[in-house]
């Protein structure tokens, strides 16, 4: 269990430094506001296909592991080209290889942790907490390493932390390893176009279409009001910090409320998160309580998305379920956002629409998932 915790400090590390700080590293190359929506969205795209492809390796082959570290491996010889390369097209490959590679590595680790804890929320989100320990520490360091040393000095953080993930994927051990049988792979499909799965599916793509505004120009946002890197560091941290906690209590909460109810609830005070942000930003107290609104945009949803897909899933789908919730809700509705959020932010003058879409697009998720039954988003509906 420590080796997988350790794991996850890595992962969650990469993105500690990554989501805050990739708009401050690509307007200090001197893109515009349309150029890193685009960069984002081009990135974001490839997560469309990469998860299903390595599931479906994983999932035909029983080497999950396998596949895991040979995504870890390539992430970090991909992220290398970062430190040669420096026009759009040449980062956005170089960013794109990573991505590919990287769509690896997350549904294997959650399905090995999952299988490791047998579906228990208490236990994996004992586990799961230790990224969101990780995205702080790399957070703060990135801030001090930015305000020190300018956004380039990001490259070297992210390498020493690629690495450490590589070195944590050799260590750990998977306790199954599984085959796929023809009759899986059919039944997979009744599983993916389930009502209540599909449902899930559009309000997850919504959610993380939300998220994109803060995730490709919260950092440059908060650097026209005024903060430094150090700050901006700080805000995110208070955000994964709020989801250390929560992850302590996601699986008390989702055993009380049940999945269906914990995510409409996580999208409509993630609505009520960007319309703060949209208008009160200005407001250092409403800032420091939208950032914890993050516990439950991201904390304690995603805890509940895992439980849905470990219980929707047959047991040698999981791998392939956890790619098609990675690929379509991050991959589509994380490049769609990106794209337009780019081109509404208009280098900030159009931050506050951005945040109202985002808003909407949270609401009406939640609303969508009213219409499910919550029968049919706590129990097995594939053969495994």
């Amino acid at each position: 269990m420590l080796l997988l915790a350790l794991t996850y400090f890595c992962y969650f590390g990469y993105f500690g430094v990554t989501v805050p700080f990739l708009g401050v590293f690509l307007d200090g190359r001197g893109f515009t506001s349309v150029q890193i929506g685009e960069l984002i969205a081009v990135i974001t795209f490839v997560r469309i296909l990469g998860p299903n492809l390595w599931a479906i390796i994983a999932d035909k082959s029983g080497q999950t592991l396998r596949v895991m570290q040979a995504g870890c491996l390539i992430t970090l010889l991909s992220y290398l080209l970062l430190f040669k390369v420096q026009d759009f097209w040449g980062i956005s490959l170089a960013f794109g290889l990573v991505m590919m590679f990287w769509t690896a590595i997350a549904p294997q680790m959650e399905t090995i942790t999952l299988n490791a804890v047998e579906g228990d929320a208490k236990r994996y989100s004992n586990i799961r907490l230790w990224g969101s320990v990780g995205f702080i520490v790399a957070s703060i360091v990135a801030g001090i390493f930015v305000d020190h040393s300018g956004s380039e000095s990001i490259l070297l953080l992210n390498t020493v932390i690629l690495t450490g993930l590589f070195v944590m994927s050799l260590l750990i051990r998977d306790g199954k390893s599984t085959l796929v049988s023809e009759q899986v792979t059919r039944s997979i499909w009744q599983a993916a176009l389930h009502p209540a799965f599909v449902i899930f599916i559009v309000a997850s793509v919504l959610l993380q279409l939300s998220f994109a505004p803060y995730y490709g120009f919260f950092a440059l946002y908060m650097r026209d009001m005024g903060y430094d890197a150090q700050q901006i560091g700080w805000l995110v941290s208070l955000g994964v910090a709020a989801e250390v906690i929560i992850f302590l209590l996601a699986g008390k909460l989702i055993n009380r409320m049940g999945v269906k109810y914990t995510l409409i609830f996580c999208l409509l005070i993630t609505g009520l998160r960007w319309w703060a942000l949209a208008l009160f930003a200005d407001q250092p107290v409403i800032l420091l309580l939208s950032q914890c609104i993050h516990a439950f945009s991201f904390g304690l949803a995603h805890a509940a998305a895992m439980q849905f897909i470990h219980h929707h899933f047959g047991e040698n789908q999981k791998s392939r379920g956890q790619a098609i919730y990675v690929s379509v809700s991050f991959g589509l509705g994380g490049s769609l956002g990106s794209y337009l959020a780019g081109h509404l932010w208009q280098q900030g003058t159009g931050a506050g629409l951005t945040f109202f879409i985002a808003a909407a697009a949270s609401v009406f998720g939640a609303l969508l998932l009213g219409l499910v039954k919550s029968a049919d988003m706590r129990r097995s509906t594939a053969p495994g």
